[in-house]
């Protein structure tokens, strides 16, 4: 999904079906992304046969909040509350955990929302393009995922420094990786590389910065998952007062637009490096939290909805994922008063989702929430990606003991302070939207009219609030054509 209205080439769209009647892909629509138990019966019964991971068509009905794990089907949305123990503040905080999608990250539904549009269009021929997947690890890793399901080719770019988990992944399922110089905060250089790739005319760009197919899935199914999940929590007089997401493609935070629907008073807390500061203070440089890449502000970031923005330590959250996945940090813990059961669950909390957790802790601390209030996030991947981290953290620091522990557990955890966290004025978030003329208009060819557009509200209605139904008619016709076929 871009700025331009799709044209469609029907020839291709043919062929397109043919390819996936032969593979037996059938394509979710966004609605049933959202509520899953609308995905017809003779698609739910084989899904118990099937492995959460499986490059198996039928596990693009797995793309959602709502996969169980005992019966293979779909059932209560997966999250996680982190306890007051834990937390230190009295505000609840709860957080959507992505482990439970196909490839072990949410990411591969902000992967889908960008490529489905084109293929069901026959903007993206699978017979004759190659897909091109910018990213800083798990984006395309749900690109190289559908792709495997269309058998087509796949094309990853991210930078070298990203865990040695990601790269292993992407060369067993049969992605092209393109490893770009830097880090996480290292994005235009993975740019530049889609420039010399453009060239080519096979290859086609699903570039989760600018396409607002990736926004949407979060407009779309995570938004009224959080919705959703909040209404039945109940107890006292619950308000949801504030929803974090770190900034990264500017996918997830759309979920926050969502909820300021249902919840008009709620905060949407941007979260970034405290090493490289782009929103918090047009700042710069490098850091350890993967998968949040940075110095630019996304074409797809709705800046007006922004209230504040946390900058977080790296350093933080790599002594916290230690905290989180090593027995002392557990026994620590526990004789801190966190449950047992909670202790174990922490695996699901990537390194992003420890940096989307201390923002949800600072902002609590700042906004002074009490009892009643609920600050929602989202924990997009688990550690399960990050085992290579851990190995490298003991290897140069030494094992994991209790001292280490209580400091972590103290420092990053209790003391989690309000510096580095900034509310925006109206003049504010001016200023970050006008940051994008630097990379969009001087560097990506989008013209000032259109990033004078992207000011008013109607903008992004037409294409957050108003885009799933045309989608999703397409993909109806696009799944009756491969039926016919």
């Amino acid at each position: 999904m871009s700025d331009r209205p799709a044209i469609l080439r029907e020839e291709i769209i043919r062929r397109t079906a043919r390819r996936c009647r032969r593979m037996g892909v059938t394509i979710p629509t966004f609605a049933q992304m959202r509520n899953p138990e609308t995905v017809p019966g003779s698609i739910r019964s084989r899904l118990p046969a099937v492995g959460l991971w499986d490059v198996n068509p039928l596990n693009l009905f797995r793309i959602t909040w709502k996969n169980d794990l005992e019966s293979g089907t779909f059932a209560g949305i997966n999250h996680l509350e982190i306890p007051q123990a834990l937390t230190g503040v009295r505000a609840r905080v709860v957080g959507l955990t992505g482990k439970f999608f196909p490839t072990g990250a949410h990411k591969v539904g902000a992967a889908f929302g960008c490529l489905i549009p084109k293929l069901v269009s026959g903007e993206f021929d699978p017979e004759s393009h190659r897909a091109v997947w910018p990213s800083t690890g798990n984006f395309c890793r749900g690109g190289a995922f559908d792709c495997a399901l269309l058998d087509c080719t796949a094309v990853a770019i991210l930078p070298e420094q990203m865990s040695a988990e990601r790269f292993a992944w992407l060369r067993r399922i049969g992605a092209e990786v393109i490893a770009t110089p830097g880090c996480e905060s290292n994005v235009k250089e993975i740019y530049d590389q889609c420039w010399e790739l453009k060239k080519d005319p096979r290859n086609v760009i699903f570039n989760q910065f600018e396409e607002f197919g990736n926004p949407l899935f979060h407009y779309s199914v995570t938004g009224p998952a959080i919705g959703e999940l909040f209404s039945g929590m109940g107890g006292g007089r619950p308000r949801l007062s504030a929803f974090i997401s770190a900034t990264g493609s500017a996918g997830t935070i759309a979920a926050g637009d969502y909820l300021k629907t249902l919840h008009p008073r709620m905060k949407t807390v941007a979260v970034e490096a405290q090493q490289c500061p782009t929103l918090f203070r047009n700042g710069f440089g490098d850091h350890r939290i993967e998968g949040i890449g940075d110095k630019h502000v996304p074409w797809v970031h709705n800046v007006r909805e922004t209230d504040a923005v946390a900058a977080i330590d790296d350093e933080d959250c790599l002594r916290l994922f230690r905290l989180f996945n090593e027995p002392e940090g557990w026994r620590v813990l526990e004789a801190g008063g966190v449950p047992a059961e909670t202790c174990r669950r922490l695996s699901l909390l990537g390194i992003s989702g420890i940096c989307n957790l201390l923002a949800a802790i600072k902002t609590a601390r700042y906004y002074e929430l009490g009892a009643d209030d609920t600050v929602m996030t989202v924990f997009t991947d688990s550690a399960e990606l990050y085992q290579s981290r851990l190995q490298e953290l003991s290897e140069s620091r030494g094992a994991y003991g209790r001292d280490q522990a209580l400091r972590d557990f103290a420092g990053p955890l209790q003391h989690q302070r309000t510096d580095f966290f900034r509310e925006l004025s109206w003049q504010d978030r001016q200023a970050i939207h006008n940051l994008k003329y630097y990379t969009w208009v001087e560097q990506q060819g989008k013209s000032c009219r259109e990033l004078e557009a992207q000011w008013d509200p109607d903008y992004w209605q037409e294409r957050l609030e108003g885009g799933e139904a045309g989608i999703d008619a397409r993909i109806r016709d696009f799944n009756a054509l491969v039926e016919s076929m």
